[in-house]
Protein backbone atom coordinates (compact mmCIF):
# COMPACT_ATOMS: atom_id res chain seq x y z
CA UNK A 1 0.00 0.00 0.00
CA UNK A 2 2.55 2.55 1.00
CA UNK A 3 4.80 1.08 -2.23
CA UNK A 4 1.74 2.10 -4.36
CA UNK A 5 1.06 5.26 -2.56
CA UNK A 6 5.01 6.63 -2.88
CA UNK A 7 5.38 5.47 -7.29
CA UNK A 8 2.02 7.26 -7.75
CA UNK A 9 3.63 10.28 -6.08
CA UNK A 10 6.60 9.95 -7.95
CA UNK A 11 4.82 9.62 -11.25
CA UNK A 12 2.93 12.97 -10.24
CA UNK A 13 5.76 14.95 -9.10
CA UNK A 14 8.67 13.99 -11.27
CA UNK A 15 10.81 14.75 -8.52
CA UNK A 16 10.20 12.65 -5.58
CA UNK A 17 13.15 11.05 -3.48
CA UNK A 18 13.74 8.91 -1.21
CA UNK A 19 11.48 5.76 0.06
CA UNK A 20 8.48 6.37 -2.07
CA UNK A 21 10.75 6.37 -5.65
CA UNK A 22 13.71 7.06 -7.64
CA UNK A 23 14.59 10.45 -8.29
CA UNK A 24 14.26 12.10 -11.26
CA UNK A 25 16.13 14.82 -13.23
CA UNK A 26 14.69 16.60 -15.88
CA UNK A 27 16.36 18.38 -18.91
CA UNK A 28 15.17 20.71 -20.56
CA UNK A 29 16.71 21.02 -24.27
CA UNK A 30 16.01 24.33 -26.66
CA UNK A 31 18.06 26.04 -29.19
CA UNK A 32 18.01 28.94 -31.46
CA UNK A 33 17.95 28.83 -34.89
CA UNK A 34 19.26 25.49 -36.47
CA UNK A 35 21.31 24.69 -33.37
CA UNK A 36 20.63 20.85 -33.84
CA UNK A 37 18.35 20.04 -30.42
CA UNK A 38 17.10 16.76 -32.32
CA UNK A 39 20.99 15.58 -33.33
CA UNK A 40 21.69 16.32 -29.42
CA UNK A 41 18.80 14.62 -28.08
CA UNK A 42 19.73 11.49 -29.94
CA UNK A 43 23.21 11.40 -30.08
CA UNK A 44 23.21 11.63 -26.04
CA UNK A 45 20.12 9.16 -25.46
CA UNK A 46 22.40 6.68 -28.06
CA UNK A 47 25.52 7.95 -26.08
CA UNK A 48 24.33 6.74 -22.50
CA UNK A 49 22.92 3.67 -23.65
CA UNK A 50 26.42 2.48 -25.35
CA UNK A 51 28.97 4.50 -23.46
CA UNK A 52 32.10 3.54 -25.18
CA UNK A 53 32.77 7.26 -26.00
CA UNK A 54 31.63 8.78 -22.87
CA UNK A 55 34.95 8.93 -21.39
CA UNK A 56 34.84 12.17 -19.93
CA UNK A 57 31.35 11.47 -17.87
CA UNK A 58 32.92 9.96 -14.72
CA UNK A 59 30.09 8.17 -13.53
CA UNK A 60 30.84 6.08 -16.78
CA UNK A 61 34.41 5.92 -17.05
CA UNK A 62 34.70 4.69 -13.30
CA UNK A 63 32.03 1.84 -14.15
CA UNK A 64 29.21 3.64 -11.48
CA UNK A 65 26.69 3.30 -14.30
CA UNK A 66 25.55 -0.69 -14.17
CA UNK A 67 22.98 -0.32 -16.59
CA UNK A 68 21.33 2.58 -18.85
CA UNK A 69 17.70 1.92 -20.60
CA UNK A 70 14.78 3.18 -21.97
CA UNK A 71 11.52 3.73 -19.91
CA UNK A 72 7.97 4.02 -21.22
CA UNK A 73 7.05 8.31 -21.60
CA UNK A 74 6.03 8.98 -17.74
CA UNK A 75 3.81 11.69 -19.29
CA UNK A 76 0.53 10.52 -20.55
CA UNK A 77 -0.35 14.22 -22.17
CA UNK A 78 3.18 14.77 -23.84
CA UNK A 79 4.31 12.88 -27.13
CA UNK A 80 7.31 10.72 -27.05
CA UNK A 81 10.59 11.63 -28.74
CA UNK A 82 11.02 9.48 -31.38
CA UNK A 83 14.36 8.64 -30.71
CA UNK A 84 14.52 5.16 -32.75
CA UNK A 85 13.67 7.09 -36.07
CA UNK A 86 16.14 10.02 -35.50
CA UNK A 87 18.65 7.34 -34.68
CA UNK A 88 18.29 5.28 -38.21
CA UNK A 89 18.29 8.66 -39.86
CA UNK A 90 21.93 9.40 -38.95
CA UNK A 91 23.43 6.48 -38.50
CA UNK A 92 21.20 4.46 -41.44
CA UNK A 93 22.51 3.04 -44.50
CA UNK A 94 21.95 6.62 -46.00
CA UNK A 95 22.68 8.80 -43.51
CA UNK A 96 21.03 12.23 -43.18
CA UNK A 97 19.40 15.23 -40.83
CA UNK A 98 16.67 14.09 -38.94
CA UNK A 99 13.76 16.50 -38.96
CA UNK A 100 13.78 19.52 -36.86
CA UNK A 101 11.64 20.20 -33.67
CA UNK A 102 8.25 21.45 -34.49
CA UNK A 103 6.35 20.47 -30.73
CA UNK A 104 7.29 19.44 -27.54
CA UNK A 105 7.99 15.79 -26.71
CA UNK A 106 9.72 13.82 -23.93
CA UNK A 107 11.99 10.71 -23.33
CA UNK A 108 13.07 8.56 -20.13
CA UNK A 109 16.15 7.23 -19.58
CA UNK A 110 16.51 5.20 -16.00
CA UNK A 111 20.31 4.47 -14.98
CA UNK A 112 20.95 1.66 -12.52
CA UNK A 113 24.18 3.00 -10.43
CA UNK A 114 26.28 1.64 -7.83
CA UNK A 115 28.80 4.30 -6.27
CA UNK A 116 32.40 3.00 -6.71
CA UNK A 117 35.09 3.73 -3.87
CA UNK A 118 34.82 4.62 -0.45
CA UNK A 119 31.09 4.74 -0.81
CA UNK A 120 30.73 1.37 -2.57
CA UNK A 121 29.79 -0.32 0.48
CA UNK A 122 27.62 2.00 2.26
CA UNK A 123 25.35 2.46 -0.38
CA UNK A 124 23.80 -0.29 -2.76
CA UNK A 125 22.62 -0.21 -5.97
CA UNK A 126 20.23 2.79 -7.06
CA UNK A 127 17.89 4.17 -9.91
CA UNK A 128 17.65 7.51 -11.46
CA UNK A 129 15.29 8.65 -14.12
CA UNK A 130 16.20 11.27 -16.82
CA UNK A 131 13.47 12.89 -18.23
CA UNK A 132 14.98 14.88 -21.43
CA UNK A 133 12.05 17.50 -22.68
CA UNK A 134 12.89 18.52 -26.10
CA UNK A 135 10.86 22.02 -26.96
CA UNK A 136 11.21 24.25 -29.90
CA UNK A 137 13.75 27.07 -29.48
CA UNK A 138 11.23 29.60 -31.21
CA UNK A 139 9.06 28.76 -28.14
CA UNK A 140 12.07 30.07 -25.68
CA UNK A 141 12.14 33.23 -27.29
CA UNK A 142 8.89 34.44 -26.16
CA UNK A 143 9.76 34.41 -22.16
CA UNK A 144 11.23 37.87 -23.26
CA UNK A 145 7.85 39.29 -24.52
CA UNK A 146 6.17 38.37 -20.40
CA UNK A 147 8.24 41.25 -19.65
CA UNK A 148 7.04 44.02 -22.62
CA UNK A 149 4.04 46.16 -23.42
CA UNK A 150 2.42 45.73 -26.69
CA UNK A 151 4.46 49.56 -27.40
CA UNK A 152 7.35 48.08 -26.10
CA UNK A 153 7.92 44.73 -28.25
CA UNK A 154 6.51 47.39 -31.46
CA UNK A 155 8.99 49.64 -30.94
CA UNK A 156 11.94 47.28 -30.67
CA UNK A 157 10.85 44.68 -33.49
CA UNK A 158 10.61 47.49 -35.67
CA UNK A 159 13.69 49.24 -34.91
CA UNK A 160 15.52 45.69 -35.37
CA UNK A 161 13.16 45.28 -38.83
CA UNK A 162 14.15 48.11 -40.59
CA UNK A 163 17.86 47.62 -40.23
CA UNK A 164 17.00 44.54 -42.56
CA UNK A 165 17.13 44.69 -46.09
CA UNK A 166 15.06 41.73 -46.33
CA UNK A 167 12.11 43.31 -44.18
CA UNK A 168 11.54 45.86 -46.55
CA UNK A 169 8.39 44.48 -47.71
CA UNK A 170 6.80 43.77 -44.23
CA UNK A 171 8.14 46.89 -42.71
CA UNK A 172 6.19 49.35 -45.61
CA UNK A 173 3.07 47.11 -45.11
CA UNK A 174 3.34 47.93 -41.33
CA UNK A 175 4.06 51.37 -41.62
CA UNK A 176 1.62 52.04 -44.34
CA UNK A 177 -1.30 51.20 -41.95
CA UNK A 178 -2.81 53.22 -39.66
CA UNK A 179 -3.04 52.74 -35.92
CA UNK A 180 -6.02 54.71 -35.22
CA UNK A 181 -8.64 53.17 -37.96
CA UNK A 182 -11.01 50.72 -36.99
CA UNK A 183 -9.81 47.13 -36.73
CA UNK A 184 -11.03 44.76 -39.27
CA UNK A 185 -9.68 41.04 -39.71
CA UNK A 186 -9.03 41.82 -43.64
CA UNK A 187 -6.50 44.28 -42.42
CA UNK A 188 -5.67 42.48 -39.42
CA UNK A 189 -4.43 38.98 -41.76
CA UNK A 190 -2.53 40.44 -44.21
CA UNK A 191 -0.49 42.21 -41.58
CA UNK A 192 -0.28 39.08 -39.81
CA UNK A 193 1.29 37.42 -42.57
CA UNK A 194 3.93 40.14 -44.02
CA UNK A 195 4.95 39.85 -40.26
CA UNK A 196 5.10 36.05 -40.30
CA UNK A 197 6.92 35.98 -43.48
CA UNK A 198 9.38 38.33 -42.49
CA UNK A 199 10.06 36.13 -39.03
CA UNK A 200 10.77 33.16 -41.44
CA UNK A 201 13.02 35.34 -43.90
CA UNK A 202 14.92 36.04 -40.27
CA UNK A 203 15.83 32.69 -39.39
CA UNK A 204 16.77 31.78 -42.73
CA UNK A 205 19.23 34.60 -42.57
CA UNK A 206 20.47 33.68 -39.47
CA UNK A 207 18.75 35.37 -37.18
CA UNK A 208 18.18 34.48 -33.67
CA UNK A 209 15.46 37.10 -32.44
CA UNK A 210 12.07 35.79 -34.35
CA UNK A 211 9.41 37.10 -31.80
CA UNK A 212 6.74 36.15 -31.44
CA UNK A 213 8.00 32.41 -31.78
CA UNK A 214 4.51 30.74 -32.76
CA UNK A 215 4.08 32.51 -35.64
CA UNK A 216 6.93 30.28 -37.02
CA UNK A 217 5.79 27.07 -34.89
CA UNK A 218 1.60 27.51 -35.29
CA UNK A 219 0.03 23.99 -35.15
CA UNK A 220 -3.37 24.50 -33.97
CA UNK A 221 -3.61 27.89 -33.28
CA UNK A 222 -2.96 28.87 -37.24
CA UNK A 223 -5.52 31.30 -37.97
CA UNK A 224 -6.50 32.32 -34.75
CA UNK A 225 -6.89 35.97 -33.41
CA UNK A 226 -3.96 34.97 -31.06
CA UNK A 227 -1.78 34.90 -33.85
CA UNK A 228 -3.15 37.43 -36.15
CA UNK A 229 -1.34 40.77 -34.96
CA UNK A 230 1.56 42.45 -35.76
CA UNK A 231 4.02 45.65 -34.74
CA UNK A 232 3.05 49.22 -35.29
CA UNK A 233 4.42 52.02 -34.93
CA UNK A 234 2.05 54.08 -32.91
CA UNK A 235 -1.06 53.67 -30.65
CA UNK A 236 -4.91 54.53 -31.57
CA UNK A 237 -8.25 55.00 -29.43
CA UNK A 238 -10.43 52.60 -28.31
CA UNK A 239 -11.41 49.42 -31.14
CA UNK A 240 -8.65 50.43 -33.30
CA UNK A 241 -6.31 48.62 -35.03
CA UNK A 242 -3.47 49.41 -32.79
CA UNK A 243 -5.83 48.53 -29.72
CA UNK A 244 -7.35 45.44 -30.82
CA UNK A 245 -3.50 44.43 -31.34
CA UNK A 246 -2.59 45.00 -28.15
CA UNK A 247 -5.28 43.32 -27.06
CA UNK A 248 -3.95 39.99 -28.77
CA UNK A 249 -0.34 40.87 -27.40
CA UNK A 250 -1.32 40.40 -24.22
CA UNK A 251 -3.63 37.36 -24.95
CA UNK A 252 -0.74 35.54 -26.81
CA UNK A 253 1.08 36.05 -23.64
CA UNK A 254 -1.41 35.11 -20.98
CA UNK A 255 -2.86 32.08 -23.52
CA UNK A 256 0.10 30.75 -25.15
CA UNK A 257 3.58 31.79 -23.69
CA UNK A 258 2.32 31.66 -19.81
CA UNK A 259 0.94 27.95 -19.88
CA UNK A 260 3.79 26.81 -21.63
CA UNK A 261 6.13 27.53 -19.23
CA UNK A 262 3.71 27.19 -16.07
CA UNK A 263 3.22 23.57 -17.58
CA UNK A 264 6.60 22.49 -18.85
CA UNK A 265 9.63 25.35 -18.35
CA UNK A 266 8.68 25.61 -14.35
CA UNK A 267 9.38 21.89 -14.17
CA UNK A 268 13.10 21.53 -15.51
CA UNK A 269 16.14 20.84 -13.17
CA UNK A 270 18.95 21.06 -15.50
CA UNK A 271 18.83 23.17 -19.18
CA UNK A 272 20.88 23.20 -21.87
CA UNK A 273 20.41 26.08 -24.78
CA UNK A 274 22.09 25.45 -28.03
CA UNK A 275 23.47 27.54 -30.56
CA UNK A 276 24.66 27.81 -33.85
CA UNK A 277 27.37 30.45 -33.25
CA UNK A 278 29.26 29.83 -36.46
CA UNK A 279 26.45 30.09 -37.94
CA UNK A 280 26.17 33.71 -36.88
CA UNK A 281 28.83 34.36 -37.38
CA UNK A 282 29.11 33.48 -41.49
CA UNK A 283 25.58 35.68 -41.26
CA UNK A 284 27.68 38.71 -40.65
CA UNK A 285 27.78 41.09 -37.23
CA UNK A 286 24.72 41.93 -37.37
CA UNK A 287 23.69 38.30 -36.93
CA UNK A 288 25.95 37.78 -34.63
CA UNK A 289 24.57 40.69 -32.62
CA UNK A 290 21.20 39.79 -32.97
CA UNK A 291 22.24 35.88 -31.14
CA UNK A 292 23.64 37.88 -28.42
CA UNK A 293 21.10 40.64 -27.27
CA UNK A 294 18.62 37.58 -27.59
CA UNK A 295 20.22 35.30 -25.72
CA UNK A 296 20.75 38.73 -22.63
CA UNK A 297 17.04 38.83 -23.35
CA UNK A 298 15.71 35.45 -22.57
CA UNK A 299 18.03 34.91 -19.57
CA UNK A 300 16.93 38.30 -18.24
CA UNK A 301 13.43 37.65 -17.66
CA UNK A 302 14.80 35.16 -14.90
CA UNK A 303 15.68 38.16 -12.87
CA UNK A 304 13.66 38.46 -9.84
CA UNK A 305 10.99 40.47 -8.79
CA UNK A 306 11.03 42.06 -12.49
CA UNK A 307 7.84 39.90 -13.38
CA UNK A 308 4.87 38.52 -11.44
CA UNK A 309 4.29 35.45 -13.73
CA UNK A 310 7.84 33.99 -13.22
CA UNK A 311 8.27 34.92 -9.92
CA UNK A 312 4.91 32.57 -9.16
CA UNK A 313 6.43 29.87 -11.41
CA UNK A 314 10.03 29.47 -10.22
CA UNK A 315 9.08 30.38 -6.33
CA UNK A 316 10.59 27.59 -4.46
CA UNK A 317 12.47 25.92 -7.02
CA UNK A 318 15.14 26.89 -9.68
CA UNK A 319 16.99 25.64 -12.57
CA UNK A 320 20.02 24.23 -11.23
CA UNK A 321 22.33 24.16 -14.12
CA UNK A 322 22.45 25.78 -17.08
CA UNK A 323 24.63 24.66 -19.96
CA UNK A 324 25.19 27.36 -23.41
CA UNK A 325 26.64 24.82 -25.84
CA UNK A 326 28.22 26.37 -29.47
CA UNK A 327 27.35 23.58 -31.90
CA UNK A 328 29.03 22.08 -35.18
CA UNK A 329 32.00 22.55 -33.63
CA UNK A 330 33.28 19.59 -35.75
CA UNK A 331 32.85 22.14 -38.97
CA UNK A 332 36.56 23.77 -36.92
CA UNK A 333 39.30 21.83 -36.71
CA UNK A 334 40.57 21.21 -32.89
CA UNK A 335 43.03 23.86 -33.08
CA UNK A 336 40.04 26.55 -33.58
CA UNK A 337 37.77 25.00 -30.83
CA UNK A 338 39.15 26.57 -27.79
CA UNK A 339 38.05 29.62 -29.52
CA UNK A 340 34.76 29.07 -30.30
CA UNK A 341 34.09 28.73 -26.65
CA UNK A 342 36.16 32.30 -25.78
CA UNK A 343 33.08 33.67 -28.14
CA UNK A 344 30.07 31.53 -26.72
CA UNK A 345 31.48 32.76 -22.86
CA UNK A 346 31.73 36.48 -24.16
CA UNK A 347 28.66 36.42 -25.59
CA UNK A 348 26.78 34.72 -22.81
CA UNK A 349 29.20 36.95 -19.67
CA UNK A 350 26.82 39.59 -20.61
CA UNK A 351 23.53 37.92 -19.98
CA UNK A 352 24.77 36.23 -16.62
CA UNK A 353 26.03 39.46 -15.99
CA UNK A 354 22.61 41.16 -16.56
CA UNK A 355 20.47 37.76 -14.68
CA UNK A 356 20.12 36.32 -11.20
CA UNK A 357 19.76 32.69 -11.70
CA UNK A 358 19.70 32.55 -7.82
CA UNK A 359 22.60 29.97 -7.35
CA UNK A 360 22.37 28.07 -10.43
CA UNK A 361 25.69 26.95 -12.34
CA UNK A 362 26.49 27.61 -15.62
CA UNK A 363 28.82 27.02 -17.98
CA UNK A 364 29.91 27.35 -21.77
CA UNK A 365 31.53 25.30 -24.23
CA UNK A 366 31.55 23.76 -27.76
CA UNK A 367 30.76 20.59 -28.87
CA UNK A 368 29.24 18.70 -31.98
CA UNK A 369 26.41 16.40 -30.86
CA UNK A 370 27.52 14.28 -34.57
CA UNK A 371 30.87 14.22 -35.32
CA UNK A 372 29.90 14.54 -39.07
CA UNK A 373 34.02 15.53 -40.53
CA UNK A 374 37.54 14.17 -40.35
CA UNK A 375 40.77 16.10 -39.92
CA UNK A 376 43.63 17.00 -42.01
CA UNK A 377 46.20 19.34 -43.15
CA UNK A 378 46.49 20.61 -46.56
CA UNK A 379 48.38 22.91 -48.75
CA UNK A 380 47.41 26.05 -49.66
CA UNK A 381 49.44 28.70 -51.70
CA UNK A 382 52.61 27.08 -50.32
CA UNK A 383 51.66 27.02 -46.45
CA UNK A 384 50.23 24.23 -44.19
CA UNK A 385 46.01 24.99 -43.67
CA UNK A 386 44.22 23.06 -40.60
CA UNK A 387 41.10 22.15 -42.53
CA UNK A 388 37.60 19.59 -42.15
CA UNK A 389 36.60 16.93 -44.36
CA UNK A 390 33.04 15.95 -44.79
CA UNK A 391 30.69 14.43 -47.18
CA UNK A 392 28.14 17.16 -48.80
CA UNK A 393 24.60 16.80 -49.55
CA UNK A 394 25.69 16.04 -53.31
CA UNK A 395 27.46 12.95 -52.37
CA UNK A 396 30.95 14.89 -52.86
CA UNK A 397 33.72 14.51 -50.20
CA UNK A 398 35.04 18.01 -49.80
CA UNK A 399 37.82 20.07 -48.06
CA UNK A 400 36.68 23.20 -45.66
CA UNK A 401 38.13 25.90 -43.94
CA UNK A 402 35.70 28.33 -42.80
CA UNK A 403 37.96 31.23 -41.83
CA UNK A 404 40.44 31.48 -38.37
CA UNK A 405 38.30 32.95 -35.85
CA UNK A 406 40.21 35.16 -33.64
CA UNK A 407 41.92 34.75 -30.39
CA UNK A 408 40.07 37.29 -28.62
CA UNK A 409 35.98 37.21 -29.26
CA UNK A 410 35.79 40.91 -28.66
CA UNK A 411 37.53 41.18 -32.05
CA UNK A 412 34.08 40.01 -33.80
CA UNK A 413 31.47 41.53 -30.81
CA UNK A 414 32.29 44.95 -30.88
CA UNK A 415 31.75 44.72 -34.38
CA UNK A 416 28.77 43.27 -33.96
CA UNK A 417 27.93 46.18 -31.40
CA UNK A 418 29.19 48.71 -34.04
CA UNK A 419 26.20 47.43 -36.43
CA UNK A 420 29.11 46.76 -39.02
CA UNK A 421 27.22 45.35 -42.15
CA UNK A 422 30.40 42.36 -43.37
CA UNK A 423 33.46 41.92 -40.90
CA UNK A 424 36.40 44.20 -41.60
CA UNK A 425 39.31 41.96 -41.37
CA UNK A 426 38.24 38.61 -42.60
CA UNK A 427 35.54 36.66 -44.06
CA UNK A 428 33.93 33.45 -42.59
CA UNK A 429 32.15 30.27 -44.47
CA UNK A 430 30.16 27.67 -43.65
CA UNK A 431 29.09 24.20 -45.54
CA UNK A 432 26.66 21.96 -44.80
CA UNK A 433 28.06 18.67 -44.42
CA UNK A 434 25.74 15.13 -43.64
CA UNK A 435 26.45 12.71 -41.30
CA UNK A 436 28.94 9.60 -42.27
CA UNK A 437 26.70 6.95 -40.67
CA UNK A 438 27.84 4.04 -38.56
CA UNK A 439 29.22 3.12 -35.46
CA UNK A 440 30.80 0.67 -33.02
CA UNK A 441 29.68 -2.01 -31.37
CA UNK A 442 29.57 -1.12 -27.63
CA UNK A 443 30.14 2.91 -28.98
CA UNK A 444 27.16 5.58 -29.62
CA UNK A 445 27.78 7.78 -32.59
CA UNK A 446 30.92 9.53 -32.39
CA UNK A 447 30.68 13.63 -31.20
CA UNK A 448 32.66 16.21 -29.74
CA UNK A 449 32.53 16.88 -25.66
CA UNK A 450 29.00 15.66 -25.78
CA UNK A 451 30.62 13.41 -22.63
CA UNK A 452 31.73 17.06 -21.10
CA UNK A 453 28.62 18.00 -21.48
CA UNK A 454 26.30 15.01 -20.04
CA UNK A 455 29.23 15.10 -16.98
CA UNK A 456 28.31 19.13 -15.93
CA UNK A 457 24.05 18.35 -16.73
CA UNK A 458 23.96 15.13 -14.68
CA UNK A 459 27.39 14.16 -13.44
CA UNK A 460 26.80 15.16 -10.11
CA UNK A 461 23.54 13.18 -9.53
CA UNK A 462 24.83 9.51 -10.99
Amino acid sequence: MIGDIGREIAARAGAVTGRFGAPTVRLGVTGLSRAGKTVFITSLVANLLERGRMGGLRAASDGSIRAVYLEPQPDDTLPRFDFETHLDAMTGASPRWPESTRAISQLRLSFRVQPTGLLAGLSGMRTLHLDIVDYPGEWILDLALLEKSYAEWSAEALERARARPFAAEAVAAVEAADPAQPFDDVTAGRLATAWTGYLARAREEGYSDCTPGRFLLPGELEGSPVLTFAPLPAEGGRKSLAAEFARRFEAYKREVVQPFFRAHFSRIDRQVVLVDALGAIHAGPRALEDLRTTMADILGAFRPGRNAFLSEIFRGRRVERILFAATKADHLHHTQHGRLTRIMEAMVDEARRRADFAGARTAAMSLASLRATTEDRIEHEGEGLDVVRGLTAEGRRAAFYPGELPEDPQRLLSQGRQGAEGWLDADFGVMRFVPQGGSRAGEGPPHVRLDRAAEFLIGDRL
